[in-house]
């Protein structure tokens, strides 16, 4: 069962379609058309672009293409302070919020026309946030799965809550958790694919496989092609091993 997945995208609609380019020269290569893609999360944040991630991802699943968006905690940070900026969220410090620079939620309602967000209260910056924000994008990040499995593979966007059955994993530890996962080396019944926690490149740990190369630090996306348990990062023209 062949799967292809797609790392954090932070608002780099460039590096989305760049990577969404590298998908179909494999499937040229292999003749495949059936191998769904499957997108970790994190579509907002930090970028450039990121209504431009959004709307790309929703038109191109509303028109029913073969993609998996799943959803990260810089999406469901985005989506909760457009119902109510004063909501907490579970998996955030309490020192933070969604608008600190740390956060990256700024660059996000800057690219919906919302001026200067982090440096006016927040009463007008969420009033224009929410005129500014298409419904349908709105929808559309609500509403996406936290989790799929494929094969012999889970993905998902930040891990899994190691002992725990899937269908009883908490939505805040599918999105945000990193201690007690990602020191974990048991091997969790199939292959956990994920990113939430950037790296130099996409690493292959055995048990798991985190591809958020850090495009929300000036990284590449990596995108891999993945068959069994068996793992390949695309480059132009060619697939590269991923190895534990």
């Amino acid at each position: 069962m062949r799967s292809y997945a797609i790392g954090d995208i932070h608002g780099h609609l460039d590096l989305l379609l760049h990577a969404h380019d590298l998908i179909a020269q494999d499937r040229r290569q292999t003749g495949d058309t059936d191998a769904p893609i499957i997108h970790l999360g994190d579509y907002v944040d930090r970028g450039p672009d990121c209504r431009g991630v959004v709307d790309y991802l929703a038109r191109g699943t509303a028109r029913g293409e073969n993609w998996v968006t799943l959803k990260g905690n810089h999406d469901r940070m985005f989506s909760r302070f457009l119902r109510d900026p004063s909501e907490p969220e579970e998996g955030l410090r309490s020192d933070l919020s969604w608008l600190h620079p740390r956060l990256g939620g700024a660059a996000t309602l800057a690219s919906y026309g919302v001026k200067n967000p982090a440096d006016r209260p927040i009463a007008p910056v969420h009033a224009e946030a929410v005129e500014g924000v298409p419904t349908e994008h709105r929808i559309f990040l609500e509403s996406r799965p936290t989790w799929v499995q494929r094969g012999e593979c889970v993905f998902v966007h930040a891990g899994i809550r190691p002992g725990i059955p899937m269908p009883q994993q908490r939505e805040t530890d599918l999105v945000w958790i990193r201690g007690g996962f990602l020191e974990d080396t048991r091997d969790h019944g199939f292959l956990v694919v994920h990113g939430h926690t950037a790296l130099d490149t996409a690493t292959h740990y055995g048990n798991r496989l985190n591809i958020d190369s850090s495009a929300a630090y000036g990284g590449p996306l990596t995108a891999v092609v993945i068959e069994g348990r068996d793992v390949w990062r695309l480059k132009e023209g060619d697939r590269i091993p991923l190895r534990p």
